[in-house]
């Protein structure tokens, strides 16, 4: 397990707020504290509550809510769901799952958190039907094996 602490803008559906966030390699999901979520966002049940285990020998927390947010960090706006959890000691904690989704390294030398720049720009990837692109293709003179082959990317 592996922990760097960070002053982080999280943004939601209802505002933002700058807090410090835990970024931990141990946690699965990403968390925050009912208030700060409620403050921020809007509240989505979940399906099936989630029951977590702490680093607290025997202590467990369940989340039965989530949260949509962005955050900002190192000029870069990146999202994920959070799970709204009682208990939790920092304002949020960045999770494993989080960090895999975005390329995130932490340099514990120099006490920062790396974001891979190319994971950063968002992308649409196949955006047009197969029958869409095999017609782009043939009026551009690509065969259909070709236009098999090619996929159309859209950068954001």
């Amino acid at each position: 397990m592996a922990i760097i602490e960070k002053r982080i803008r999280l943004i939601g559906s209802k505002g933002s707020r700058e807090v410090r966030v835990l970024f931990d390699s141990g946690a699965s999901y990403s968390v925050i504290q009912p208030g700060l979520a409620r403050e921020i966002a809007r509240l989505e049940r979940l399906p099936t509550p989630k029951h977590f285990g702490t680093a607290e020998k025997g202590r467990r927390v369940t989340a039965e809510e989530r949260v949509s947010l962005d955050f900002k960090l190192n000029g870069n706006t990146l999202s994920d769901e959070f799970m709204v959890v009682s208990g939790i000691t920092e304002s949020a904690i960045i999770g494993a799952a989080t960090m895999q989704k975005w390329r995130m390294k932490l340099d514990f030398e120099h006490d920062r958190v790396i974001v891979d720049p190319r994971v950063a720009k968002l992308r649409l990837l196949g955006l047009c039907s197969a029958s869409g692109a095999m017609r782009q293709g043939r009026a551009l003179g690509t065969s259909a094996a070709q236009t098999d082959r090619q996929t159309d990317r859209i950068q954001l």
